[in-house]
């Protein structure tokens, strides 16, 4: 099973912890359901399987760049905003933002955005109470000098670990959520601007379709915390636009019989059901549209 990850501060993407099993969603949504009202933070074990299910921002942004589409800065937000958020929610949101952008800059090289992204995570995750779980000289090393993407992805998915055990005890997982949907929002913004001017490009396409399912586990996410925090209340309104916008979407599996093989002495499985994705031009104009309205409203 691929492990995922989500990258989430520092990096170049928001890591999301990946289980050895893909999670079982109905369990999830039957544990989610029989939590306390009165308690909305939900366990680390039910967090971790919603993340799980949640490709990287990396995933999508690096099909861009293997695409031949040239770096634009203008789809990133930008460092400048940083002093616009002032309560633990918009940061959150907005390292989860930072982080995607982070790790565009590092797909494509490019230097000293790097850093300055670096630059406005590192004072975003202090102000969060989050600084002293990274270790920035290594990360501003590793990305002055292009480190290769795993050496990354270590660091980070060990980090992210510790930032949700952090939240957890503190009683403030909804914060890990947060993280999590900005850092996937921005994946997807990206991915959306390209894809308005590659309208034929069918992997893009297939991608973005594909963030239905994901939508799908954002809101889940959101909504154990929405009845107790109006903050969040007011997100999961405007992420439920795209739900709309996604209603046409449609997305088709062909079920085939796993195989298996013995590679040095190891026995690796090799799923071979697939998966097709139907979106039209208009789809992806209203998606990007809606996203483009919740994203506005998170970045000002």
């Amino acid at each position: 099973m691929k492990s995922y990850y989500y990258t989430i501060l520092l990096g170049l993407l928001l890591v999301a912890c990946g289980g050895n099993k893909k999670p079982d969603m109905a369990e999830v949504e039957t544990s989610l359901a029989a939590e306390d009202p009165g308690l909305p933070e939900i366990s680390a074990e039910n967090i971790e399987a919603i993340l799980a299910s949640i490709p990287s921002p990396l995933e999508l942004s690096s099909h861009i760049q293997e695409a031949g589409i040239a770096y634009n800065a203008g789809y990133l937000n930008s460092t400048d905003n940083y002093e616009n958020y002032q309560t633990s929610n918009k940061k959150a949101l907005n390292l989860g933002i930072y982080g995607t952008d982070l790790g565009y800059t590092n797909l494509y090289s490019q230097v000293q955005d790097g850093l300055d992204y670096l630059s406005v995570v590192h004072k975003l995750s202090d102000d969060l109470n989050i600084g002293h779980f990274f270790d920035f000289e290594s990360l501003k090393r590793l990305t002055d000098n292009n480190a290769n993407l795993d050496s990354l992805l270590m660091i980070t998915n060990q980090n992210f670990d510790r930032i949700n055990n952090h939240f957890v005890e503190q009683n403030k997982a909804s914060l890990s959520s947060l993280l999590l949907t900005g850092g996937w929002l921005e994946a997807l913004h990206i991915t959306n601007q390209v894809a308005l001017t590659q309208m034929q490009n069918e992997d893009l396409r297939e991608r973005i379709g594909e963030q239905k399912i994901v939508l799908d586990n954002i809101i889940l996410l959101l909504t154990v915390y929405s009845e107790h925090d109006k903050q969040i209340a007011e997100l999961l309104n405007d992420i439920k636009k795209l739900e709309k916008a996604y209603e046409n979407v449609n997305i088709t599996y062909k079920y085939e019989e796993s195989t298996s093989k013995v590679v040095d002495g190891v026995l690796e499985i090799t799923s071979n059901s697939t998966s097709e994705v139907h979106i039209t031009d208009e789809d992806i104009n209203k998606i990007a549209a809606a996203v483009e309205e919740v994203r506005n409203k998170i970045i000002s």
